[in-house]
């Protein structure tokens, strides 16, 4: 039932929309588009694209809010999930080219009720996810093992980051820290409750005033399922029979630092465009987030410092997805081409990195 819905909205067109891109590059990004929403069945998506350290284009596709029929705009703001992550990373790393954070330090320097490990823990391990921290569990948070993420019920509200450590803290470590990558949203709790240590901050105040602030980004703040957040999406999932329904309730405070923020397309493409310009980080220490890290081995890993890393036909490209209940979302960027697009869904599991890199192939290849 929901195809009919989305193609009237593909159709006429959403109330806020931004565009500097030549004609035949909106149409064929919008081309694009309408074919990833009609495959994966996502309801609503809202895509911006920075070029040169601006946003071009920004606009928003079918349904914010498909009971009540509210266009998904340029505005739509949505969890952001996983991509939460290398704003936490700029974080720190801005402490640490202020001198204030050392980040081959133990993180028990900075947060001292972390329980002792065998082995030392340092905040740029946990950047790459090399720190031995575990990931969910099952069952926790809703987890789901086949995926690895969390898109289950949870309705508890933590009431710090420090609390959220209580989660895991006293769990054992999965690896020796250094020796193997093992993706967790949990040791990213443990980066922001170092840089609240370090900034003497509330995390989400930091982020504020040195990162969303600088970058231009309006839209964006901590998920809090009960604030009133203008424009916010509503979120969608699939049945086994394919029937669209409503996300379980999640809350996110847990893990405000791996997966606890909201924002907009356009303020994605904001903050990439300031990470790429040198008004966040300086152009060595984004150069580093952008290197693949390595094992104690010296076996290269997938992984930058907050950031996933490769090569596609010759071409660097560094992106973050993030999927969580109600959102499936990317952030991409090409770098050497100074361009980033950010593409927010509100259907999970609806895997929007491949749209990416075709816009990205349509408008800067």
């Amino acid at each position: 039932m929901i195809a009919p819905l989305v193609a009237a909205l593909l159709a006429a067109g959403p109330a806020t929309a931004e565009t500097g891109l030549g004609d035949a590059q909106v149409a064929a990004v919008e081309k694009a588009v309408a074919e990833m929403m009609s495959a994966s069945g996502a309801p609503g998506l809202s895509v911006a694209i920075a070029l040169d350290g601006e946003v071009r284009y920004a606009k928003g596709f079918g349904y914010a809010d498909v009971e009540n029929q509210v266009a998904a705009g340029a505005d739509t703001v949505y969890r952001l999930a996983s991509i939460s992550k290398p704003i936490t990373a700029v974080a720190a790393l801005q402490l640490a080219e202020a001198g204030r954070l050392d980040l081959d330090a133990d993180v028990r320097r900075y947060v001292p009720g972390f329980p002792p490990k065998p082995w030392p823990i340092t905040t740029r391990l946990l950047l790459a996810h090399l720190g031995g921290v575990r990931h969910y569990q099952e069952g926790e948070f809703g987890h789901d093992p086949a995926s690895g993420e969390a898109f289950g019920e949870n309705t508890r509200r933590f009431a710090s980051l420090l609390e959220g450590l209580d989660v895991f803290k006293d769990d054992p470590l999965v690896a020796e820290p250094g020796t193997r990558f093992n993706y967790t949203t949990h040791g990213y709790t443990l980066i922001g409750c170092v840089v609240e240590a370090v900034s003497k901050e509330r995390f989400v105040a930091y982020l504020g005033r040195h990162i969303f602030t600088p970058a231009g980004m309006t839209g964006i703040r901590d998920d809090e399922a009960a604030a009133l957040i203008p424009h916010r999406a509503l979120g969608y999932r699939k049945t086994a029979d394919g029937q669209l329904r409503n996300s379980d309730l999640s809350d996110t405070s847990y893990k405000i630092p791996g997966g606890g923020l909201v924002a907009t397309a356009s303020d994605l493409a904001r903050f990439a465009s300031a990470l790429l310009d040198g008004r966040l980080l300086r152009s060595e220490t984004v150069t580093k987030a952008f290197t693949r890290q390595v094992t104690k081995t010296g076996r290269a890993i997938g992984y930058g410092l907050g950031w996933d890393v490769a090569e596609r036909n010759g071409r660097r490209e560094i992106w973050h997805t993030g999927g969580q209940a109600r959102v499936s979302n990317v952030l991409y960027l090409r770098p050497d081409r100074r361009l980033a697009i950010a593409i927010l869904t509100n259907l999970e599991r609806s895997g929007p990195k491949p749209l990416a890199q075709k816009i990205a192939d349509l408008v800067r290849p």
